[in-house]
């Protein structure tokens, strides 16, 4: 919840004290950054929770983790440096800038998963939501209270994303008492790389799928339309709340439903899923249908006339998808 109000914020006042062109490049950039460390983890993630969930040494874990986002991160970040100095052409200097906030948050993860897998949600708590609240509040100070320039937007994301690394380092030395060694064998690294390669194909797939509508946009259309349709399809996602709040509830109660030993009474239980299937239906079509009637008057009024009028029809198509995502759901 935290993460999801820090991000509105961080989204609204993007939008209005930036053009256009200066949005949609943002949003390109950060399309990408964060579609390429997604792919670049590989769902060694995943893997290394289960096995520090399983009672493997977290230390041993957490190294070898830490030298593949090492590893895969800088190799990134230095091919982008390549690309940049090799084309002197290259107009998208801002990914390059982003790029190193978003390297850092790359660091970090491995302390994130460390602590998941060890259950100290409260310390994961502080590792997640650090970097939204610090560029939250700076963004927020600068915009209403100093000028807030583009150069200025590129270093409050910066400071937020190495805050990110450097509160998850200290509290897994500090509190959890684990050090960082990055002293791994090439057996054990190569071991975790092929345990997660199923996962990581899963990985390639969803990252990619993702954002790939915005960076489809931001390569063959223009930084203007990825700034209007960005905003729109930000706005489809929060509309998409409640469906977050059903879905996994749905899981549990399918699974005690059609548990062998509860199918005697099953066409009771049926009617009860298909009520609840309309229920899912009226809730999905009634936001669809306030969203649209909303639109334009309220959107309008909030940026100054930029992404209302100009979204009817893209938030049209998107919120008529709607009762479709949620049926796909409780059908998966």
């Amino acid at each position: 919840i935290i993460n999801q109000v820090c991000g509105l914020v961080i989204f609204y006042i993007l939008s209005i004290f930036f053009s256009n062109d200066y949005f949609g490049e943002i949003n390109w950039s950060l399309a990408i950054l964060l579609t390429a460390f997604s792919i670049l983890s590989l769902g060694i993630d995943q893997v290394v929770v289960k096995k520090i969930a399983e009672g493997i040494s977290p230390q041993k874990m957490l190294s070898v983790y830490f030298l593949h986002v090492l590893l895969a991160g800088g190799l990134f970040y230095l091919t982008l440096l390549l690309v940049s100095l090799a084309f002197p052409g290259f107009h998208h200097q801002l990914l390059l800038f982003l790029g190193l906030g978003k390297l850092m948050i790359f660091f970090a993860s491995p302390f994130k998963q460390l602590t998941n897998g060890l259950e100290k949600f409260k310390l994961l708590l502080y590792m997640s939501v650090s970097s939204n609240i610090v560029r939250s509040i700076l963004l927020i100070v600068f915009a209403f209270c100093f000028h807030l320039s583009l150069a200025y937007m590129v270093i409050i994301f910066i400071t937020g994303d190495i805050a990110e690394f450097i509160l998850s380092c200290t509290l897994t030395k500090k509190i959890l008492k684990i050090p960082l060694t990055v002293s791994v064998s090439r057996n054990s690294y190569f071991k975790l790389i092929k345990e997660s390669l199923p996962q990581a194909g899963v990985v390639i797939f969803t990252s990619a799928i993702a954002r790939f509508d915005w960076i489809f946009l931001g390569i063959l259309a223009s930084n203007i339309a990825l700034a209007e349709y960005s905003f729109a399809f930000k706005v489809f996602e929060v509309a998409s709340l409640p469906l977050l709040v059903i879905a996994p509830i749905l899981i549990p109660r399918f699974t005690r439903i059609f548990h062998p030993s509860s199918l005697h009474d099953l066409a009771a239980k049926e009617t009860i899923l298909a009520i609840l299937f309309r229920f899912e239906m009226i809730i999905s079509s009634l936001v669809a249908l306030v969203l649209n009637i909303l639109w334009v008057p309220v959107v309008d009024f909030i940026t100054n006339n930029k992404y209302g009028a100009v979204n009817r029809n893209t938030i049209f198509i998107l919120s008529a998808c709607m009762p479709f995502i949620y049926a796909n759901n409780f059908l998966w």
